[in-house]
């Protein structure tokens, strides 16, 4: 398994890819914490379907855009687990309209959470992987950051800004043998998806070149790579995961 004996830590690891992702790192041998904002019973069944699998797994409610709450999580995972060998910063909201109908808030709140948050665990985490010497840090961003989606100028630009925090990042602390990567989902089956009217999924369907959306364990399985030591001269690559839809 390429993660034994790893400590994961998925942010909004509740549901949807960032489920996924917690899962297949457990599969692939880590311990792995999660983080939710709302929805506890979801967590708690994330939690209990990994354990169910023989894995271990712990859920954390933390707001991800408060600094001194993932200040408080990176203690309390380290506290519980003795370390954190990798971080994948997955939480995220939307609030979608296009620009000049979009409110200030629902700029700062997508900015905030989607950018901001892993500007705060990022520098919250560094401190613990410097200590021990190596780590591994994987951002979630979308195809989204890379071509640009109407409606979405908070979430793509937050999306972007991703890409950039991720160089850079890398660029800084891969001398400390700390990896920095993205990965950049296209349409997957998630409950955002889901709630996409039917005649607009078939539309844009016809726009992937693999002709159908992609599963959340494919992003995961994804994540696991670079994540593991198996990804050890990647660094500071976004590796996108669309079915073509960007080719």
């Amino acid at each position: 398994m390429k993660l034994t004996g790893k400590v994961a830590l998925v942010t909004g690891g509740s549901r949807g890819i960032g489920r996924a992702i917690a899962e297949r790192f457990a599969k692939e041998g880590a311990t792995v914490a999660l983080t939710y904002v709302h929805g506890e019973a979801a967590a708690a069944d994330a939690v209990a379907a990994i354990t169910a699998a023989g894995g271990t797994a712990r859920a954390y409610q933390v707001d991800i855009a408060d600094e001194e709450q993932v200040r408080m999580l990176m203690k309390a995972v380290a506290d519980d687990f003795g370390r954190i060998d990798i971080l994948v910063n997955n939480a995220g909201v939307t609030a979608d309209s296009y620009l000049m109908m979009m409110s200030k808030t629902n700029w700062d709140k997508v900015l905030d959470t989607n950018l901001g948050g892993i500007f705060n665990a990022c520098k919250q985490v560094l401190p613990l992987m410097l200590r021990q010497k190596g780590g591994s840090i994987v951002n979630v961003t979308s195809v989204s950051g890379l071509v640009g989606t109407p409606g979405q100028t908070n979430y793509s630009a937050a999306k972007h800004g991703i890409i950039g925090l991720t160089k850079s990042l890398a660029r800084e602390i891969s001398g400390k043998n700390i990896r920095v990567n993205a990965i950049a989902p296209g349409y997957i089956e998630t409950d955002m998806l889901s709630k996409v009217p039917e005649k607009m999924r078939d539309e844009y369907v016809t726009r992937v070149p693999a002709k159908r959306f992609g599963q959340p364990d494919e992003v995961a399985k994804a994540a696991a790579f670079l994540a593991s030591d198996e990804a050890s001269y990647i660094i500071g690559q976004t590796l996108v995961v669309d079915g073509g839809l960007l080719s």
